[in-house]
């Protein structure tokens, strides 16, 4: 089986960016978080550039805050990211956006969370939603997604190795729906991502996508270290 796998990480700025793309250009996603940016036009923007430097953009919300949805939406239909983050409610309405505009390669993703019982998750991740929430099935909520096509779920927060029996467990239901894409988010670092991304790997999927935001970043500069991505970038499953 073919699998790829892709690094979803973030940079302090376009100089950093390019600093940390060029050890895997194909297989790095950066991150740009529409709530760091005053308006949609400053976001769109910097997507913009990253393209014409040959980066992967992933536009996503921001601190998780599921009111940035229509942020998110606007900013990825005006500028046609790579990838994009999105909660659960408003996926199948952003990729629709996205299918009408543009032809280009994107993947737009489906924010669930662990619920303490492997295979029930969280589906409402919107900003109301989420106020009374209650879990289902984890085959209920990929079978869900597959009805309209969405490629890809992000699963967050996993805690590290804390979740394993949950991500498993989501794992195995969005690939017995179709769904091969898994993006597995929250406390992984450059010691626990090979054994999570092999979990996904072993559980069916084609193509992971570990979100290593932070665990990355200099705290002294801000800035993701290079030396990171090069060791991720040699990593093999």
């Amino acid at each position: 089986m073919s699998v790829n796998v892709y690094f979803n990480v973030l940079a302090k700025d376009l100089e950093n960016a390019i600093e940390i793309s060029r050890f895997a250009p194909d297989r790095t996603l950066v991150g740009i978080m529409v709530k760091n940016y005053a308006t949609d036009d400053e976001a769109v923007t910097m997507v913009e550039a990253f393209k014409e430097h040959g980066i992967l953009p992933s536009v996503g919300l921001g601190a998780g805050d599921p009111a940035m949805w229509k942020r998110v939406a606007d900013v990825s239909v005006r500028s046609c990211p790579f990838h994009i983050n999105q909660v659960y409610p408003a996926a199948g309405y952003t990729m629709g956006r996205l299918m009408e505009v543009h032809k280009g390669t994107f993947i737009v993703n489906s924010l669930l969370e662990p619920s303490g019982r492997p295979g029930m998750v969280y589906a409402a991740t919107g900003p109301l939603s989420r106020e009374n929430r209650e879990p289902i099935k984890a085959a209920t909520a990929a079978r869900m997604m597959a009805d309209i096509g969405l490629p890809s779920v992000k699963f967050y927060p996993i805690g590290g190795l804390t979740k394993m029996d949950e991500l498993k467990a989501m794992v195995r239901a969005a690939v017995e729906a179709g769904i091969s894409i898994f993006e597995p988010t929250g406390g992984i670092d450059m010691e626990n991502v090979h054994e999570i991304v092999q979990a996904c790997i072993d559980g069916g999927a084609t193509t992971v996508i570990p979100h290593l935001y932070t665990s990355l970043v200099d705290k002294a500069t801000g800035k993701t270290r290079p030396e990171y991505l090069k060791e991720l970038a040699a990593m093999k499953w």
